[in-house]
């Protein structure tokens, strides 16, 4: 919302319906509790699942705010730390070729032909790295598969047991979150809507030249997602 540490909005919606719910002044567990609990019980109750990034206060306002819900880790804010682990091998073993970045940390089955024969070049120029990149697309593989909830787990214990020697930070942050991680595979729920939310957002924010007044902003927001 504003330049500064602290300074962000919390952004609540319906990610089945792609419709913006809430916009918090405050990214604190208590603050976002108190203006979520205003909704009447009766709708709260009735939440199946809240997805949501690996930040450590929301298992308590889930907990708090809706008593019925599963919490589900997003799939992308998963490979997103996965890719920071790749990406710092990459810059350790000294490979700054244009595109490396882009095309180590890219899915590897989107790549034409032309990036696969780059990739493989930049790939001869480090084992650790090469390997490292197979990890990381074994690691993507497990969620583009239907698996159960069982399987999944499964699959990410395996992968966990071999990934720690280079995927140390992001092998501890799976293992703290592996239960939200793993209600992926119940439903496949992740907030990938919320990235259209908050371009939406962004865009509002920039016609406006930023808003001084928190509530204006907010009023503003949420007039422009009715239907």
């Amino acid at each position: 919302m504003r330049k500064g540490q602290g300074k962000f909005v919390t952004v609540v919606s319906d990610i089945s319906e792609g419709d913006l719910i809430e916009m918090i002044d405050s990214h604190r567990q208590q603050e976002i509790i108190e203006v979520l609990m205003e909704q009447p019980v009766e709708v709260r109750e009735q939440v199946e699942e809240v997805s949501v990034d690996m930040w450590g206060g929301f298992p308590k306002v889930i907990k708090e705010v809706f008593p019925n819900a599963q919490i589900v880790i997003d799939r992308f804010h998963v490979m997103k730390v996965v890719n920071r682990d790749l990406n710092k091998l990459r810059r350790a073993a000294g490979i700054t070729d244009r595109c490396s970045k882009y095309l180590l940390l890219s899915n590897g089955e989107a790549l034409n032909p032309l990036q696969l024969d780059k990739l493989e070049l930049i790939l001869k120029k480090s084992e650790c790295l090469r390997i490292a990149y197979q990890m990381k697309e074994d690691f993507r593989e497990i969620y583009e598969t239907n698996l159960t909830v069982k399987k999944g787990q499964e699959k990410l214990k395996k992968w966990l047991n071999h990934a720690r020697l280079f995927f140390r930070e992001s092998a501890s942050t799976i293992e703290n979150h592996f239960e939200g991680i793993c209600n992926y595979f119940v439903h496949r729920t992740t907030s990938g809507v919320m990235e259209g939310i908050n371009n939406k957002i962004k865009l509002i924010m920039r016609q406006g030249y930023g808003f001084s007044n928190f509530d204006n902003f907010r009023n503003r927001v949420l007039a422009c997602f009715l239907h």
